[in-house]
């Protein structure tokens, strides 16, 4: 007789285990979807088939039976693999890490309709290579010609023709009958992209993936790929989840972006998924960015990557002149304003020759708290505990974590005073400040407030590349990626935000965004201005960036991150316990605390006492956390003890109704 061993689709950590069922007529694939009863009810539950095998009839006790099967999903064994993969390093359920292999939605009840199909192909369908083009391809195609699998680390300046490289390193995996994942690291890039890879290679060849198409586009997609209709994949980071089979390339443009982290269970780095799939289909993985991240430019100074390096722009253009002005004495010289008169000048004088121009500020909404100037109260969210920001275009204050929302108060809800505003500057406000000094100029805003409507982020950045948008505003959204001959001017309006983020990688994330931002400009034949705005412009990230010297950023980061034992140093764990009532949170973590040091030994000292997070409450759960430093080489140690110790304290924890999460190398220690 013939059984299976299945996952079943449940939330429960106490079913995350494989169940065998019995099969009575059809023999169901190894990855293939099927239906069983399960639990006391006998409900029909959807599961997934990871072991097939022969048995004698009757020697299982209270055996059941797989009720059906679904035709259309299977997965191969290598995304079974990876799958499990995916939960030994995040500590996931099997259900979880599987669950971003899987289609979307449900297929869609009318004619099928391809997402961006009235995108026009965009590009020349060949172009002349530059020398040092040409040489990175050289590199490339002896590995791609035998089918050995290596990771090529692409330095290349911002408008050096890194697409065209990834695009005839594709070219060449096509041609030898294999598939391609092109991923990018925000949706809003994805049309700019798939409008070159149409012109190149046509639609009826690429695939594309991204939440913000609709479940059913996204289910008819998936099947596309499954059937080997499409063999380009284009997408954020759940394309590198496709399912393709005969991966012979993976690139993955802007490696070093923090978007390739997934902050949702299961908490996957995208670079791991790329590495696991093309090791195992014997393929090259190509990381490009103009600021490689710390980790991946020491990896290749120790041979784990192949540094490739592109100093030169395009078409003999050159890199922007950058100027840092200090805003503290802009303040001092009476200027209260958040533009200053170097931007203001430089914009001006951008306008009046047709030029356009692109102000980054990477803070969302009108301001980004409210207080009372009286009695110093802050409004917080009831259920995160973080300061909530004012939205003037709905008159609401809104959690960016939670969706909280309430009306902005007339008057103190602590003390009673009418002394309540708002502080600080976000999108909202530079853009109606910016109307308000330019109102000849149309300015338009790129963020999340603006590109939630479906269509929106193209209708915003075609109204901008076809001339009708003057000033772009926006948050990292606009930093990435984007390339318009025109714009000859951007102004980095608060280049210090993010060196305030609680997290190690804040120098390198603003070193990074400075760089990045600073590269929209001058992208045709004339040189660009940028204008770097700072309160910190002595900072070695903000005066680095402004010289545009990655190799002076990253000596000093280097140093720093291995006095302190941080990646790619060493690894950082951050475990969460959550629960409704904060003594038991705290109980719960210290509890956890104590039985992880008496299993740790002498290296008890790498894991940190339990303290409340910065948000110590979100969805109405306390929360407190545990960070632990996993020494160079014990990753998998570590997270086998902590997966150990997880299921140990598993029936405690739901008696309490406490929950217990980890992260490994988070962006973010929030």
């Amino acid at each position: 007789m013939k059984y299976a061993d299945v996952i079943i689709d449940n939330k429960s950590e106490e079913t995350d285990n494989f169940f065998t069922y019995g099969c009575l007529q059809e023999v169901p694939e190894i990855g293939q979807k099927v239906y069983v009863p399960f639990g006391k009810g006998d409900k029909i539950r959807e599961a997934y088939v990871f072991r097939v095998f022969d048995g004698e009839e009757g020697q299982i006790r209270g055996l059941k039976y797989i009720y059906s099967l679904d035709r259309d999903i299977i997965l191969t064994q290598e995304m079974l693999d990876t799958a499990l993969f995916v939960k030994r390093r995040t500590l996931c359920k099997t259900i979880d890490a599987l669950r971003p292999f899987l289609p979307v939605g449900k297929a869609a009840k009318r004619k099928r309709e391809k997402p961006y199909k009235t995108t026009r192909a965009n590009g020349r369908q060949t172009v002349e290579l530059t020398q040092e083009q040409e040489r990175v391809l050289a590199d490339i195609a002896p590995y791609t010609e035998r089918r050995e699998h290596n990771i090529f680390l692409l330095h290349g300046v911002t408008g050096s023709g890194k697409t065209e490289v990834y695009m005839r390193a594709i070219e060449a995996c096509l041609r030898q009958g294999r598939t391609a994942v092109m991923a990018v690291p925000e949706i809003s890039l994805t049309k700019q992209v798939t409008e070159q890879f149409f012109a190149r290679f046509g639609a009826e060849n690429t695939a594309v993936m991204h939440s913000r198409i609709t479940p059913g586009q996204r289910y008819d997609e998936w099947m596309r790929i499954r059937r080997g209709e499409a063999r380009i994949v284009i997408g954020a980071r759940s394309a590198l989840f496709a399912p393709l089979e005969n991966i012979g390339i993976i690139v993955m443009d802007e490696e070093h972006e923090s978007s390739y982290k997934s902050d949702q269970t299961p908490k996957y780095d995208s670079l791991d998924i790329a590495v696991k799939r093309t090791k195992h289909f014997d393929a090259v993985l190509l990381l490009g960015s103009a600021t490689p991240s710390v980790v991946s430019t020491h990896r290749a100074q120790e041979g784990i990557y192949t540094k490739l390096t592109m100093p030169s722009r395009c078409n003999n253009a050159t890199l922007p002149m950058l100027e840092t002005v200090d805003m503290r004495k802009e303040l001092l010289s009476g200027n209260r304003s958040v533009i200053s008169n170097a931007l203001y000048t430089e914009m001006n004088e951008c306008l009046r020759q047709k030029r356009q121009i692109i102000l980054f500020l990477n803070r969302r909404g009108y301001a980004p708290f409210v207080s009372c100037r009286e009695c110093g109260h802050t409004m917080k969210c009831p259920q995160c505990g973080i300061s909530l920001t004012y939205h003037k275009s709905i008159e609401r204050v809104t959690c960016h974590y939670c969706g909280h929302r309430e009306e902005l108060p007339p008057q103190c809800p602590e003390c009673g005073s009418r002394f309540i505003r708002h502080f600080g500057t976000g999108t909202e406000m530079l853009q109606e400040i910016t109307e308000e000094l330019f109102p000849e100029a149309a300015v338009a805003r790129l963020d999340l407030d603006t590109v939630s409507r479906k269509g929106s982020i193209d209708a915003i950045l075609g109204d901008f590349k076809n001339g009708r948008t003057d000033i772009l505003i926006g948050t990292q959204l606009v930093a990435k990626g984007l390339d318009f001959k025109n714009v000859r001017l951007v102004g980095i309006v608060a280049a210090d935000i993010s060196l305030n983020i609680p997290d190690f990688r804040s120098s390198e994330r603003t070193f990074q965004l400075i760089t990045q931002a600073a590269g929209r400009a001058g992208r045709g034949s004339e040189p660009g201005k940028v204008i770097i705005q700072s309160y910190t412009p002595e900072h070695y990230a903000v005066k680095t960036a402004a010289a545009q010297d990655y190799d002076a950023f990253y000596r000093k980061e280097i140093r720093i991150r291995e006095s302190l034992s941080y990646p790619p140093f060493g690894d950082l764990i951050q475990a969460v316990v959550s629960a409704p009532d904060e003594d038991v949170a705290a109980e719960c973590a210290e509890a956890f605390h104590r039985m992880m040091c008496k299993a740790a030994g002498p290296e008890k000292g790498n894991f940190l006492p339990p303290h409340k997070a910065p948000i110590a409450k979100s969805n109405g759960k306390y929360r407190y956390q545990i960070v632990i430093k996993c020494p160079k080489g014990k990753r998998s140690a570590y997270t086998a003890a902590l997966a150990e110790a997880k299921q140990s304290i598993s029936a405690d924890f739901k008696k309490k109704k406490a929950l217990l999460s980890f992260d490994i190398n988070p962006y973010s220690f929030i």
